[in-house]
């Protein structure tokens, strides 16, 4: 990865990057690779690909929602930094989509299956794509305690696109739940 200097306060005002929010969520092994060693190993993948300085928020445990019967809990985390604006959307995705396969996910019909790596675009600046493949912000971020929990570490005071309230103030009225933060990362 090549040095990148800190980001200035120009850069901010002028527009020429944007804040990027990546959910990253496993509940399977990869070999003796557990799924928080797979987190920590996508983070390293993301750095690289978008030659961008990063942060991850802690690890949280959190129980599996919508999922078939028996599925193991998850390990989630939220990557969040900041990328040029002429890295798109669907580049990003691509990006995204490209690490998971190099992690051997494999797409399929099944609906929220249990994975080795799973990697969401939650938001691109204050971008809003409602497009078939790519809809940002992530429909569903704003109501999942495993996105904004561990997003509001790194982001409480980030109003995600097309919601009135912070994420810290989303977290307060989230329902109760089993989510648990790993004080270390496994």
């Amino acid at each position: 990865m090549s040095f990148q200097p800190p980001i200035t306060a120009r850069q901010l005002e002028s527009g020429d990057i944007r804040r990027v929010v990546v959910s990253l969520g496993s509940n399977l092994p990869n070999g003796k690779r557990l799924p928080g060693e797979l987190l920590q190993d996508a983070f390293s993948h993301l750095e690289r690909a978008f030659d961008a300085p990063l942060q991850m928020s802690s690890f949280w445990e959190t129980d599996p929602e919508c999922c078939p019967p028996g599925t193991p809990p998850f390990i989630n985390a939220i990557v969040t930094g900041w990328l040029p604006c002429s890295l798109g959307p669907e580049q990003v995705l691509e990006s995204l989509h490209a690490i998971e396969a190099a992690f051997g996910r494999v797409r399929d019909a099944t609906v929220n299956a249990p994975r080795l790596l799973d990697l969401d675009l939650v938001c691109l600046g204050g971008l809003i794509c409602q497009g078939p493949g790519l809809r940002l912000p992530h429909p569903r971020a704003h109501l999942r305690g495993f996105v904004l929990r561990p997003l509001a570490e790194l982001c409480p005071e980030l109003v995600l696109p097309g919601q009135a309230h912070t994420v810290l103030e989303l977290v307060d009225n989230l329902p109760v739940s089993g989510d648990k933060k790993i004080p270390h990362r496994p």
